[in-house]
């Protein structure tokens, strides 16, 4: 999850009830939930594909391969982006072993397990201390993936990209004048050639509550909401367009004018932080789930649909990080909805 986002200017039955309108329209297939899994007090696998599947939701983001949950899966019909992790990258810089990844991870299980993307990295970035020592191992790591989808028969039907954040952008007001930033551009401008060569979406985390949070002063709540009535100068009513729209010009001036992004994360915590509130955090989701819903687009993209994961499924209550990180879930771990969501 980023945490670095320049920009200025995730009766008994009634909860369940609320939650399957949430999810399950009718001919809507754009939203996901990302299954975070690190908490000491989590639902196994099987119970929590029970949970996504009794309320329709028809995406999920694994963040690592696990037996259990590709089990678990079997027959659901559940988009999956399943995660490459970062110190799994150097290892699939050699073919042989993203060849050894792919045989071990997808062949045994699709298309019983409907893998739609595989994520090779999550916001890898040259001043991230986490991830700096990285950075030259997400292209040929995502080529080699690439090629061994294509070797085992799934060229098209399985996609190769990588997660990427705001941080890498600069020159964000107005969305317009985005570019890749000093410290990215060596990896991104490289990731966007081969993207745009082999017709493969960008995966994109945005998150406006770390914007709002690190810049209230320039970043209104209202604005991060999705609550602000008016247009500003730049044509923009919520932040998760203009995040969007940020990312989209950097990657058109990197030679991608055609490459499709994926939102595989966006979220609101409800603790742990300014303006993280079970308030908040419900009317984040929900205005986001009904923009997305509205296929709407964004300024630079009207009518394109977004396609769209929450995160998280879950609290997780051992996660790294700033307190709000364990506060994200749109469950508590009892399976217990959080939140009200209506779509009327």
């Amino acid at each position: 999850m980023a945490l670095l986002h320049p920009f200025s200017c995730k009766s008994s039955m009634a909860p369940i009830l609320l939650l399957i309108v949430l999810f399950h329209i009718a001919g809507v297939q754009s939203i996901g939930v990302c299954y975070g899994r690190n908490g000491d007090n989590l639902p196994d696998a099987t119970t929590t594909i029970n949970l996504y599947k009794s309320n329709g939701i028809r995406g999920l983001r694994l963040y690592e391969p696990d037996t259990n949950v590709f089990e678990a899966l079997r027959g659901t019909n559940i988009d999956v982006i399943l995660y490459v992790p970062n110190p799994s990258l150097q290892d699939l810089t050699d073919p042989a072993g993203a060849r050894d990844w792919v045989q071990r991870n997808i062949v045994p299980y699709y298309p019983a397990v409907n893998f739609k993307y595989i994520a090779v990295g999550n916001e890898v970035y040259a001043k991230n201390s986490d991830t700096n020592q990285y950075v030259n191992y997400v292209l040929p790591a995502l080529t080699n993936v690439h090629n061994a989808l294509s070797d085992a028969g799934y060229n098209g039907r399985i996609k190769a990209s990588t997660a990427t954040f705001s941080a890498v952008l600069a020159d964000t007001v107005p969305p317009s004048n985005s570019v890749f930033n000093a410290d990215a551009a060596g990896v991104m401008n490289p990731v966007v050639g081969f993207l745009a060569q082999n017709n493969l979406p960008l995966l994109a985390n945005i998150y406006p509550y770390f914007s709002h949070r690190d810049d209230p002063n320039n970043v209104p709540l209202p604005f991060a909401l999705f609550t602000e009535p008016n247009q500003n100068s730049a044509g923009y009513r919520n932040l998760f367009d203009a995040l969007l729209d940020s990312m989209y010009f950097a990657v058109q001036k990197a030679g991608g004018p055609n490459i499709p992004i994926i939102v595989s994360e966006s979220g609101w915590p409800s603790d742990g932080g300014l303006a993280a509130t079970t308030q908040n955090a419900n009317t984040y989701y929900s205005n986001l789930i009904s923009h997305v819903n509205g296929n709407s687009g964004t300024p630079m993209k009207p009518g394109t649909s977004i396609e769209t994961f929450l995160f998280a499924m879950f609290d997780e209550n051992v996660k790294r990080g700033d307190e709000v990180e364990r506060h994200f879930g749109l469950f508590s771990p009892d399976k217990s909805p959080k939140y009200q969501l209506n779509f009327n």
